[in-house]
């Protein structure tokens, strides 16, 4: 046997089913990250997440962390978008 191919016969005894739940959660994450990094014009975010491939690790930090971040354009400091707290009404 060549000894090339001897490492790959492990993919023969993944389960089928398995694999594509693996599959479809990794394409959804991606398309999501690439759709929010297309939106906000961020060709080098773009490029990343459709290069590398983290099982959709990499696609979720994106969504819910690099893609909140803000530059303020006086500073170039990140800030983090303000969350509206609704004041209690006092009585």
């Amino acid at each position: 046997m060549n000894p090339l191919l001897s490492n790959y016969s492990i993919l023969s005894e993944i389960n089928p089913v398995i694999l594509a739940i693996v599959l479809i959660w990794s394409l959804i994450w991606k398309g999501l990250a690439l759709w929010k990094s297309a939106q906000r014009k961020s060709k080098p975010w773009f490029i990343a997440l459709l290069v590398i491939n983290t099982l959709g690790i990499l696609e979720m930090l994106y969504i819910y962390l690099f893609s909140e971040l803000k530059l303020d354009d006086k500073n170039q400091k990140v800030k983090r978008p303000r969350t509206k707290i609704k004041a209690k009404k006092r009585k």
